[in-house]
């Protein structure tokens, strides 16, 4: 049996983002979304799931340390001059390597206010994973293992996936060279996080894909899956050039061309045709006390 989860990364980015997720949402498209705990519009967000009462939808905060403004003062390590996270690039570089001391601490405070933030606004959290992906990185995988068990937060994402087959041609290089990068470091991170007792979906698939979903070859791109649990990371959202703030630059027209290819009719059809059945993550918190 394939079982699909549809997660839309970035909630709270900014109000378009969320308009399009929600959208996404109501289409009955996406299942499960991660959300920013230091977004620029993470109320606007939370005012939205609780009016909309979205109880077959799954909630996971997006570990973020590498864009805007961190939640917790203080840090030395992971902040530039203004005070706010470095940027992608120096994040990345950063946290390769595992046994800063002083990094690890200021990560582990910094991922303790994150999820505090996303609880505080009243949403249930059962599922973590990163902003460009952090999370499985080596100075920040053994502390977000341990938050997730601390917390009883049952599942995380691990960004592996191997290279498509079919609608590949078009992607270019940097695309393929990113996505085999956080491959590699989220297969190390698996045994890690499943030592931990925290659960992973049986496959991963989205890094090949970001901004350009297969809006033509859904039937494909289902056939290809295997059976088991898959996560898809979408990315959807309405595009306004005047977003301004630190993730202004992730408000573009792709984020419109992933919206209409989730709700144009055709993928829903395609999983009809194929016996694709859509879930959120499912609920297994009673299983991970009982382990602990």
């Amino acid at each position: 049996m394939k079982q699909l989860i549809v997660n839309a990364d970035d909630l709270g980015a900014d109000e378009s983002r969320n308009a399009g997720i929600f959208e996404a949402i109501e289409a009955g498209s996406v299942t499960s979304v991660s959300i920013l705990p230091n977004g620029p519009s993470l109320e606007d967000a939370a005012r939205t799931i609780h009016a909309q009462k979205l109880t077959r939808i799954s909630f996971g905060v997006h570990l973020n340390l590498s864009e805007g403004r961190p939640l917790e003062s203080g840090h030395r390590r992971m902040v530039g001059p203004d005070g706010c996270f470095m940027g992608k690039t120096r994040a990345q570089h950063l946290l390769l390597h595992r046994g800063d001391s002083e990094l690890e601490k200021e990560i582990r405070r910094e991922l303790s206010a994150q999820i505090a933030r996303i609880r505080d606004a009243g949403i249930s959290v059962d599922h973590l994973d990163g902003h460009q992906h952090v999370h499985v990185f080596p100075a920040v995988v053994g502390a977000a293992a341990e938050m997730a068990r601390m917390q009883e937060i049952p599942w995380v994402r691990i960004p592996e996936e191997p290279l498509p087959d079919f609608w590949l041609r078009a992607a270019p290089s940097k695309l393929i060279e990113e996505a085999g990068f956080f491959s590699q470091h989220g297969a190390a991170a698996r045994a890690y996080y499943e030592g931990m007792g925290i659960r992973t979906t049986d496959n991963f698939r989205g890094l090949y894909l970001k901004g350009e979903l297969p809006a033509d070859q859904w039937e494909r791109f289902l056939e290809s899956i295997p059976s088991g649990i898959t996560e898809l990371m979408v990315h959807p959202g309405h595009f306004r050039a005047d977003i301004a703030g630190p993730f202004a630059g992730f408000s573009t027209v792709d984020r419109k061309r992933e919206l209409s290819a989730l709700t144009d009719g055709r993928f829903l059809a395609a999983l009809l045709k194929e016996g694709v059945q859509l879930t959120p993550f499912p609920d297994i918190q009673k299983d991970l006390r009982c382990v602990s």
